[in-house]
């Protein structure tokens, strides 16, 4: 259970981390728009190969695309009822939102791993702490520059860090009730959340702030998420 503690605080940190990037000085847009460009691609590779495909070898096809469903609707419907409370703030909170809804699954099937006696899976926590940094970057930038007080945005994305740490534990603690199609599930929901998330906020932001170096900085986030 302190290993599962441990290494979900690590995997989390990176959102707290990001927030204080982003509240440190004021970033030119397309700075901004690189680190999300940067995140993007990495998020790409964490949905294929740390959630999809892991789910695929653990569960079923239908366990996995049910999740996708559950994630994406999740994230649609919460995406909607955060923009109608947050006129004005850019793609922030989106990305806020965005980071909660995968980061609980992924810090899931984390702890969940360890439970099993799989150990820390590199890739999955090199994924979360990568994809992490750009979302909480861009967030806190968009919500600092819409006017959101910083201690305001510290408060949230200290919350969001230690919900998701919490996850990690939860997914330790349930590890031996859970069978394959379950995980399988949980990778899905986390994958259906990033990719509505990556579509409606992340990737049009970096590509109106970045321009035309978005595509290339992508690809590069997504090489970099690989080789890790």
């Amino acid at each position: 259970m302190t290993a599962a503690l441990g290494w979900g605080a690590l995997a989390a940190s990176s959102l707290v981390v990001g927030a204080l990037l982003g509240l440190a000085r004021d970033w030119h847009d397309r700075i901004v728009g690189i680190v999300l460009a940067f995140g993007a691609g990495a998020l790409v590779s964490a949905v294929s190969f740390d959630l999809a495909e892991e789910g695929l070898k653990i569960g079923s096809g239908a366990a996995v695309g049910g999740g996708l469903a559950v994630g994406a609707f999740t994230y649609f419907g919460l995406d909607r009822v955060v923009e109608r409370r947050s006129s004005g703030a850019g793609a922030g909170p989106a990305l806020a939102l965005g980071a909660f809804l995968d980061g609980l699954p992924e810090q899931a099937v984390l702890g969940i791993g360890l439970a099993a006696g799989e150990g820390v899976s590199v890739s999955l926590l090199a994924a979360i702490f990568v994809s992490n940094l750009p979302e909480a970057i861009g967030s806190a930038t968009e919500m600092r520059a819409a006017g959101s007080r910083p201690a305001t945005i510290r408060r949230l994305w200290i919350a969001v860090a230690v919900v998701c740490t919490l996850a990690t534990v939860a997914g330790y603690a349930i590890a031996d009730n859970t069978g394959g199609d379950f995980k399988a599930a949980i990778n899905g929901f986390a994958a259906g959340a990033l990719l509505v998330m990556l579509i409606d906020s992340m990737i049009p932001e970096a590509a109106r702030k970045a321009g035309d170096v978005a595509g290339l900085v992508t690809v590069l986030g997504f090489a970099v998420a690989i080789a890790l």
